[in-house]
C-alpha cells in the first residue's frame, strides 16, 4: 500500500485521526448540505446520525428508517466532503448476519467507518423517556465477529457502542462490556450516557486496559472538555446532533417572523444569501448569481 493510499483512503485516515495526538471531533448531519457545513467548520469527520436522519423524514428515531435509507444518506455524504463518514447503524438492521451485510454495503460504498449498539431492536432513542433494553454480552459480540469477518478492506471501522449507562446498569457493567466488544474485534468502543455529568464517562475511560479507542458523545454531560476526554482515554468526540437542532431552532424563529411580517426583506438579515447556497451546491462560475 503506497503512502498516498493510506493519507487519500478515508478509513485510513480516520485510523491516523484517532492514533493521533489530539482528539478527533466529528459532527451529526443528515444530509449532503449539512455534511459540507460540518466540513467548512473544521471539524474531522461527519457522524451520519441516525437521529438526524430520522428526524430529516419526520419520523422517529425507532429502528423505522431502513438501512436502504441510512446508506443512501451515508453516501450522499460521502460523495461531496473530503473528510470520513462514521454512520450510526443503531442496532446493526438486526443479527450477525444483518451486521455482516451491512458492513459489507457500507464497506463497498466506500463509508469510512459504521457503529452498531447494544440495544435490542427494535430501538429507540437513547434520551427519549423509555425502557433501554439490552441485547446479551455475548450475542451482541457476534454481531462485531460477523461484521469484522466480512469486512474485505482491513481500514473499515467497525464501532461497538454500549448503552449500559444509558439503560442504568452502571459503570462495571459498561467496563465488562466494552472490554467485550474490543475483545471480540471492534475497531473502537463508544460508550453512550445521558447523565448531565461526564463522571461514569471518565471512571470508565480511567479504568479502560485495552489498545482500543474510545469514543464520547457529550450531549447532556456537555460542559466536558473535548482535552479532558482525551486524557481519559476517549480518542473520537462526536457532537451528534447539535447542527439540526440549531437548524430548527432558527428556521422556526425565521418562519415565525415572516409569517407576522408579511414580507420576504423582514428576514433578509437573519438567512443565508442565495451565492451562499450556489457556493454550497457547488454551482460553476457559469452560472449567473444574484447579487
Amino acid at each position: 500500500m503506497s503512502e498516498n493510499a493510506t493519507t487519500t483512503n478515508k478509513s485510513a485516515r480516520l485510523r491516523e485521526l484517532l492514533a493521533g495526538p489530539r482528539p478527533v471531533a466529528a459532527v451529526g448531519a443528515h444530509d449532503g448540505l449539512s455534511a459540507k457545513l460540518v466540513e467548512q467548520a473544521g471539524f474531522d469527520a461527519v457522524w451520519c446520525s441516525s437521529f438526524e436522519v430520522s428526524a430529516s423524514y419526520g419520523l422517529p428515531d425507532a429502528s423505522l428508517v431502513t438501512m436502504t435509507q441510512f446508506l443512501a444518506a451515508a453516501e450522499a455524504m460521502d460523495a461531496i466532503i473530503d473528510i470520513p463518514v462514521i454512520a450510526d447503524c443503531d442496532t446493526g438492521f438486526g443479527g450477525p448476519l444483518n451486521v455482516a451485510f451491512a458492513v459489507e454495503r457500507y464497506e463497498r460504498a466506500g463509508i469510512a467507518a459504521m457503529c452498531i449498539e447494544d440495544k435490542l431492536f427494535p430501538k429507540i432513542n437513547s434520551f427519549a423517556d423509555a425502557g433501554q433494553d439490552l441485547l446479551p454480552t455475548k450475542e451482541f459480540a457476534l454481531k462485531i465477529e460477523a461484521g469484522k469477518q466480512t469486512q474485505k478492506d482491513e481500514r473499515f471501522l467497525l464501532i461497538a457502542r454500549t448503552e449500559a449507562l444509558i439503560s442504568g446498569q452502571g459503570v462495571p457493567e459498561a467496563l465488562e462490556r466494552a472490554h467485550a466488544y474490543a475483545d471480540a474485534g471492534a475497531d473502537a468502543v463508544l460508550v453512550h450516557s445521558k447523565s448531565r455529568r461526564p463522571d461514569d464517562i471518565l471512571e470508565l475511560g480511567d479504568a479502560w486496559d485495552r489498545d482500543v479507542p474510545l469514543v464520547a458523545v457529550p450531549t447532556t454531560y456537555a460542559s466536558v472538555e473535548e482535552k479532558a476526554l482525551f486524557d481519559a482515554g476517549y480518542r473520537l468526540v462526536i457532537y451528534a446532533n447539535q447542527g439540526m437542532r440549531a437548524a430548527v431552532k432558527n428556521m422556526r424563529e425565521v418562519l415565525g417572523k415572516l409569517r407576522a411580517e408579511g414580507r420576504a426583506e423582514s428576514v433578509d438579515a437573519d438567512i443565508a444569501t442565495m451565492p451562499e447556497i450556489f457556493a454550497l451546491q457547488g454551482m460553476t462560475a457559469a452560472f449567473r448569481t444574484a447579487p
